[in-house]
């Protein structure tokens, strides 16, 4: 604001103060409309998932999906070939099932370390505290999983092909053979990822994954027949889950399987899913 000083009338001098706007030589503020940025959950799931591939590829991650197979495949099929052969069993087509499922195993304990490591590095609480959409986390490192998963197929079947392994029920049933796989993958990284985000220590929570899966690998007829195993145990060996998903693969794979060999392997994936789904979304979304 200026203030001016003026003379009054009688030879006084009475000093008056008298306000102008100032404001009126400044210039006008511009008017504009101001838009809200929504954030796209679909875009968060994508730039999530990129830095879970991208974690993945630093690690050696990807790498590890390439060589898993081999290594685990090569460690079964050279001392255990001649015996087999000797007991007419074409064990490369035998022993296929067994190194997917494995693959899927070790894809699942990768997705529980995945998780822990965002939770003991402060990822998770930070993006609770963001606009992300609850399920956008969860979702893309599935999604990082799922790519891990194809990746491990792949090499798996690209294996079986050198060692002699062929599709021969034709290509429904190989598409059914590779779905099936994809989707036991899926169900154990859900609720791997579940206690990845529960246990916050990647070292333990692979740890405590890598025995179950080894034991329940060991003790199933994805090695074996049912036959080479002792009396006792074989009701166990032959009803679990790796056995009754190698049953139905390995039919996929030769003669194409059939509804009653195929239904014990869709209800334990029935039995996965109640339990790992929910299991998974809730130990994503919940807060500390």
């Amino acid at each position: 604001m200026t203030a001016r000083t003026d003379e009054t009338v009688r030879g006084t001098e009475t000093p008056t103060v008298s306000f102008t706007d100032s404001s009126s030589t400044l210039p006008a503020r511009r008017g504009g409309v101001h838009r809200r940025i929504t954030p796209s959950g679909v875009e968060q799931w994508w730039v999530l998932t990129l830095r879970s591939l991208r974690t993945m590829a630093r690690y050696g991650e990807l790498v590890l999906a390439v060589l898993a197979p081999f290594v685990f495949g090569l460690g079964f099929y050279l001392p255990l070939k001649f015996v087999m052969q000797l007991q007419g069993i074409d064990y490369a087509q035998f022993l296929m099932p067994i190194i997917v499922l494995q693959s899927m195993a070790f894809t699942a304990i990768s997705a529980a370390q995945l998780a822990a490591q965002e939770g003991t590095t402060g990822v998770t609480s930070r993006l609770q505290t963001m606009p992300v959409a609850p399920a956008a986390p969860l979702a893309s490192r599935m999604t990082a999983s799922m790519v891990r998963s194809v990746i491990s197929l792949a090499a798996a079947i690209g294996f079986g092909y050198l060692i002699g392994f062929r599709f021969s029920a034709g290509p429904g049933q190989a598409v059914l053979f590779c779905a099936t796989a994809l989707i036991i993958s899926l169900l154990l990284c859900l609720g791997a990822d579940a206690i990845g985000c529960l246990s916050r220590s990647p070292e333990a929570t692979a740890q405590a994954l890598t025995l179950p899966q080894l034991i329940l690998g060991m003790l199933s007829c994805g090695f074996v027949p049912e036959e080479g195993f002792p009396e006792w145990i074989r009701p166990f060996v032959r009803n679990q889950p790796i056995s009754q998903f190698s049953f139905a693969m390995r039919d996929m794979a030769q003669d194409g399987v059939t509804w009653e060999v195929f239904r014990p392997s869709l209800f334990w994936m029935i039995g996965l899913a109640v339990i790992c789904i929910p299991g998974a979304v809730w130990a994503a979304t919940r807060r500390e």
